[in-house]
């Protein structure tokens, strides 16, 4: 495949380049810091962000699936060229480390729900044997779910074109070079996507209808105030990661207008991981103690 990636001269590819170059580095370093002070800083040494380093993890795979070949297209005179090998471990590892991080996001919600609802009882019921398991259970489910669709992506014949109107190799983008009848494989996939997705959304928002009961019935404002910080950090990620998944991948028609899905794909893989490091920290008392 050809990737066409963004339009426009070449100087403008070399003003986007060193945007998304410092996007890329300040979420490799931020990410990592967090990853670093977390596994050295007793302090931290908790569920919560047990799983925030998990997540940080996460959104370094992410970025680094996908930003690289974007930065490189960006360099080069001409169109970036991508053998279909590349094109289906870069679509499978974007999509199963994206379903990931949407099972974590929901264990983490569930962990902030013990934490403010039923907090004599955490360390129990979030002990590290039950954190362990959640998760393997995410990393596991979130590759494993992923084999199917993609295999059924690449099982048609793109004969159309080998012009792919992006930046890495999209799931939508490629359905339009297909000569075949990908209705029937994309409500598949669309319903898949809305299992995956509204899944792990059910019990964050279970859980935040609960915390949020909780935090009202406590008397005092600094007591609503402190409950309510321990999730705020969450609470904003979840807003931003599963908007633009939604607006991407939960509709039935997957072929999708090119600028809209580099809009929503840039947003997932280069804004959200850059804002991360941020959202966890600036918001987080003790994180902001940890690194001073």
């Amino acid at each position: 495949f050809c990737l066409l990636g963004f339009p426009g001269s070449q100087e403008l590819h070399h003003i986007l380049f060193a945007i998304f170059f410092f996007f890329y580095s300040a979420t490799l370093l931020g990410n990592m810091v967090i990853i670093v002070i977390v596994c050295v800083d007793k302090r931290l040494q908790s569920p919560m962000y047990f799983f925030l380093g998990h997540l940080s993890a996460l959104e370094i795979m992410i970025t680094t699936i996908t930003v690289p070949m974007m930065l490189w297209g960006l360099l080069l005179p001409g169109m970036q060229t991508v053998s279909l090998a590349a094109c289906v471990t870069q679509l499978f590892l974007y999509l199963a480390v994206g379903t990931t991080e949407f099972v974590l996001l929901g264990a983490m919600a569930v962990d902030r729900y013990v934490a403010v609802c039923n907090p004599l009882r955490y360390n129990i019921i979030m002990n590290s044997h039950t954190c362990i398991w959640v998760v393997i259970v995410s990393w596991v489910f979130g590759f494993l779910s992923e084999i199917w669709p993609v295999y059924a992506t690449f099982q048609f014949t793109f004969c159309k074109s080998n012009l792919l109107d992006h930046f890495f190799c999209e799931r939508g983008q490629l359905f339009k070079l297909s000569c075949g009848d990908t209705l029937f494989t994309e409500f598949v996939l669309f319903l898949m996507a809305v299992v995956i997705i509204i899944g792990s959304l059910a019990p964050t928002i279970v859980s935040y209808t609960y915390i949020i009961s909780t935090i009202l019935k406590i008397p005092t404002a600094s007591g609503r105030r402190k409950a309510f910080s321990t999730c705020a950090s969450h609470f904003t990620f979840v807003v931003i990661g599963y908007g633009s998944c939604l607006f991407l991948y939960v509709k039935p028609k997957q072929t999708q207008a090119a600028e809209y899905n580099k809009i929503v794909s840039l947003l997932i893989s280069v804004v959200t991981p850059f804002l991360n490091p941020f959202i966890f920290t600036l918001r987080n008392d003790k994180v902001k103690e940890v690194l001073r």
